[in-house]
């Protein structure tokens, strides 16, 4: 027995359902619906097959319950997200005031204090090159670091142009070019070392201002200290 296969005999609650629904799927409200006009209009000759009604049931039973687990799951996963940004939340306010390492291109440039640059060689290079741009995406300063090893390297940026004039206060962005000794571009991750100076929070989680640069806390890679 099909649940569609309903008589002709009346209107079908089916059909009004889904004329009421933008989703073709039934819910459990559908089935009860149809199951009960099937029954009203079934043929007193023929009816339905008691078997194949309580098979019908007992998957949709199944379904049902398959449907619960899931909304069970979701609402859990949720509430583990809700928890982990609260913990995140937590943690990143204990980083004011301490120095951090943290992956971003971004500086946040005060007019007056220097900014440490840095940049990670997977393998040495021969020559290596530091672009910074304004927020227009002008390079305003060019810095030729010459050979550096695999690892870690920083640079001090004094806060001028190629000309030798201070810049003002704003939002900077810096590039790193390293070639080996066979002139084969080495790719670079970048990464600035400054003081959490304070947290904001929105909906994605919490972002740190560090030199006055916002960056998400989890581009944090070390926290070294006050």
């Amino acid at each position: 027995m099909q649940l569609n296969q309903v008589s002709t005999a009346g209107p079908t609650l089916g059909t009004q359902a889904s004329s009421q629904s933008s989703t073709p799927v039934l819910g459990q409200d559908d089935f009860l619906k149809l199951l009960v006009s099937q029954l009203q209009n079934q043929d007193p000759m023929n009816p339905l097959d008691s078997t194949q009604l309580a098979s019908q049931l007992a998957q949709f039973s199944s379904v049902q319950e398959l449907a619960n687990l899931n909304t069970a799951v979701q609402n859990q996963t949720n509430a583990n997200l809700v928890l982990t940004q609260s913990i995140s939340n937590t943690m990143a306010a204990t980083l004011i005031g301490k120095k951090v390492k943290a992956n971003t291109s971004n500086i946040g440039y005060d007019g007056s204090t220097a900014q440490t640059l840095g940049f990670n060689l997977p393998n040495s290079a021969a020559d290596v090159q530091i672009k910074i741009s304004d927020s227009n995406g002008t390079v305003i300063r060019t810095i030729d670091a010459g050979p550096k090893p695999n690892g870690d390297s920083t640079i001090q940026w004094d806060g001028k142009d190629d000309a030798g004039n201070a810049v003002s206060a704003g939002n900077y962005t810096f590039s790193v070019t390293a070639t080996d000794s066979q002139g084969k571009a080495i790719a670079s991750t970048l990464f600035v070392l400054g003081i959490v100076q304070g947290v904001r929070y929105n909906s994605t989680g919490a972002t740190l201002l560090v030199n006055g640069a916002e960056i998400n806390f989890s581009d944090v890679q070390e926290i070294l200290g006050n």
